[in-house]
Order: structure tokens, then C-alpha cells, then sequence
């Protein structure tokens, strides 16, 4: 679904993921997780006036109360697309482009807390790294790439955006580290791939993070 960016109800949701993330709940009857999945989000921004909401979910949505605040309610509205499909088709050795924004993080304990708790990933090569090492358990391996400097061939992998989120939920102050990640994928388990499209990949999937979506390659890949 597009967003309108120069509205105010949409620079409302875009500043806030816990605004953004009821708005989208509100679009379903019972936005419960089921056997087949949980609600997914993600927000794509292409250029200055042109951003989407891509949402992954077990039952359509109805997002009219979104269309009337943040989107065009005379031009544009949203479009549904059915998921089985994709997901049935799914086999080892297929690849596929592939776009992730997910909450790279990792446990630590700081010198005044009692626990561990999640801390975010600040540098590109640790965020890279973080996904390369959950991959073969998410059901895919990320395809080599060229050469790098040292001559073995790299993953086909990079971080196109990295931000950093702060929101208030429930009065208490909230900072999500995020990276969205590019690049090609080769399946290696059919299975743990649509559990990982259906249910999310990460942590802070309330907010905008753990929707993979994917593509077919372009035809001058090699097979």
C-alpha cells in the first residue's frame, strides 16, 4: 500500500512505529498470530514522495482506515495478493533476490544491569554477519558474490539503509537499531524458508522489522 508522505496523518505513522503498528492491527478482524503466520510489516521508501507498506499476514486486510489517513483515497488504495502460491513453490537450489529491514542484536550485559538483555548491532560488518550466521537455520544461504580484496568470493549481500528508531511505548522510552538487507539467496530448506516468510525473522517484528519478501532473479543470473 502507498503511503502519501506529505500528509500530516501519514508523517504522524511514519514517525512512530508503535503508531504505524496499531494502524496496521487495526486493519484486521483478529489480529491474533495463527498456525500459518503472524502480521508482518515493513515500510519501503524509494525516493522522497514515494514510500510503501508491504505487510504479510494469514488473513486479508481491510487498511481503509489507513488510505483515508496516510495514503490517496481518490487514486490509489491497496492491493492484496494471495501468499500460498509462493510459498508452495518453494525448493532447495531455487534463487531468488531477496529485501529484509530486520533488529540486528545480539546479548550483552552491561557493568549496572542484573541480566543480559538485547543489545543492537552498531557496525555494518557486525549486521552482515548477524544474518550470515542465522541463515542456514532460516533455510537459505546467501548466493556468492565478486571477488573481494583478498580473492575469495563474498556473499552477495548489503546493507542499503541503517537507522535508528525511538519511540515511546507505554511511557517508556524505546530505540530499535535497524538494517535492511539486499541481496540473492539460494534455498537450502524449503520448509524453515516459509516459516521464516510467514512468522518474521528477529526480534521487534511489532515494529516494522523480520518481513522478508523475494524475487525472482534476473534472467542474466546464472541458474
Amino acid at each position: 500500500m502507498p503511503l502519501n508522505p506529505r500528509r500530516r496523518g501519514a508523517r504522524v505513522l511514519l514517525s512512530s512505529p508503535q503508531a504505524l503498528h496499531a494502524a496496521v492491527l487495526a486493519g484486521f478482524a483478529d489480529a491474533r498470530s495463527t498456525a500459518e503466520g503472524r502480521i508482518l510489516w515493513r515500510l519501503d521508501t524509494y525516493d522522497r514522495h514515494r514510500t510503501v507498506l508491504y505487510t504479510a499476514s494469514p488473513e486479508k486486510p481491510d487498511f481503509t482506515h489507513l488510505v483515508e489517513q496516510a495514503g490517496w483515497p481518490t487514486t490509489e488504495a491497496w492491493q492484496t495478493r494471495d501468499y500460498d502460491g509462493l510459498l508452495d513453490s518453494l525448493r532447495p537450489g531455487q534463487r531468488w533476490q531477496f529485501r529484509l529491514t530486520a533488529n540486528p542484536v545480539r546479548s550483552g550485559r552491561r557493568e549496572s544491569w542484573n541480566t543480559t538483555k538485547p543489545l543492537g548491532h552498531v557496525t555494518v560488518k557486525q549486521q552482515e554477519q548477524w544474518l550470515l550466521d542465522r541463515a542456514p537455520r532460516l533455510g537459505f544461504q546467501l548466493v556468492s558474490g565478486r571477488a573481494g580484496a583478498e580473492g575469495a568470493a563474498e556473499p552477495d549481500l548489503a546493507i542499503v539503509d541503517r537507522n535508528t528508531r525511538r519511540f515511546q511505548r507505554q511511557g517508556n522510552p524505546v530505540t530499535i537499531s535497524t538494517a535492511t538487507f539486499e541481496g540473492h539467496l539460494e534455498i537450502t530448506d524449503a520448509a524453515a524458508l516459509r516459516q521464516s516468510l510467514s512468522f518474521g525473522i528477529g526480534r521487534a517484528k511489532a515494529y516494522g522489522c523480520g518481513l522478508l519478501t523475494v524475487a525472482p532473479p534476473p534472467r542474466s543470473d546464472p541458474a
